[in-house]
């Protein structure tokens, strides 16, 4: 036994000396592509495709190390009429995972707004939050969608183009109960009103949502699921503001957490505050240090 073990690790160790910077380099990015494919179907009916992949496959090997010719012959049946299934069964999840692999963020700028002066998003940012509080205070519903990186399209063309400068009279005409428009989502682009009355997609796992959480609230989840956009609540119950990004819900916001929030995600920061603020960490950090040195020596 101790032998057998010495010679796993004899080779193990030899594989690792005829290896070069390029392999590891390899073996590296293999590694995060993993780890991203991982993070992309978690929580998703792809995970149990993936769960099912990986069972077939080690039964086939099964099969084809101790000579199983019923199960081989079955198992290649499967696969070759089986991807074609997969593909045409799991097709929403599998263009949810290459809608989340196609957002790219490079310039560090969000696309829904880099050709408006910062001025235009703050007024965009300010009028959203004043209608969000009025709305609020009257316990009327709202669901409002902050284009990014991915176009919203396919959610505009079942609305109506509106292309209307943000303003809280707008807001409250648009989502004032029995009003035509106001059962839909409201999407910003480029800092106006784009398209209202919108339908959104409903969330992957609704059923693991809280049954306390209305339509709205689910419409916001299951869009902020396929897409980057920031989405907006108002809960027609409670008056309750809440934001859903990635997947996820947070709620209680105030008009001015809802503005910070905002003009985080909405408006980039430049390059000089960035370092501004970098070098402000570092100094705070070697202040913290010197202090705690200090006290222990004293």
């Amino acid at each position: 036994m101790l032998e057998y073990l010495r010679d796993i690790f004899e080779n193990i160790v030899s594989v690792f000396m005829t290896m070069g910077i390029v392999d590891y380099i390899d073996i590296l990015i293999l590694a995060w592509l993993i780890y991203k494919g991982m993070k992309i179907i978690k929580e998703t009916r792809a995970e149990q495709l993936i769960k099912g992949i990986i069972l077939i496959a080690i039964l086939f090997f099964a099969a084809n190390q101790f000579q199983l010719k019923a199960m081989r012959v079955i198992l290649e049946t499967f696969l070759n009429v089986g991807i074609v299934a997969i593909l045409i069964v799991f097709q929403p999840e599998l263009r949810r995972i290459l809608e989340k692999v196609g957002r790219t963020n490079v310039s560090g700028i969000t696309r829904g707004f880099e050709n408006k002066s910062e001025s235009e998003i703050t007024n965009c940012i300010e009028a959203v939050c004043s209608a969000c509080e009025q709305l609020s205070i009257s316990a009327t519903g709202a669901l409002i969608v902050f284009e990014k990186e991915t176009k919203l399209g396919e959610q505009i063309d079942t609305g109506t183009i509106l292309n209307a400068v943000p303003s809280k009279e707008i807001f409250g005409n648009i989502f004032f109960p029995n009003t035509p428009l106001h059962d839909g989502a409201v999407i910003i682009r480029d800092g106006r009103i784009y398209a209202a009355g919108c339908f959104l997609p409903k969330p992957q796992k609704e059923e693991l949502i809280a049954k306390s959480l209305g339509s709205r609230h689910r419409a916001a989840i299951g869009m902020s699921e396929v897409s980057d956009a920031v989405v907006v609540v108002v809960s027609e119950e409670t008056g309750t503001i809440s934001v859903a990004e990635n997947g996820s819900l947070t709620r209680f916001f105030t008009k001015d957490s809802l503005r910070k929030l905002l003009t985080e995600r909405m408006i980039p920061e430049k390059p000089e505050i960035k370092k501004e603020k970098g070098k402000e960490r570092k100094k705070k950090k070697k202040a913290s240090k010197g202090n705690s040195e200090k006290e222990a020596n004293n």
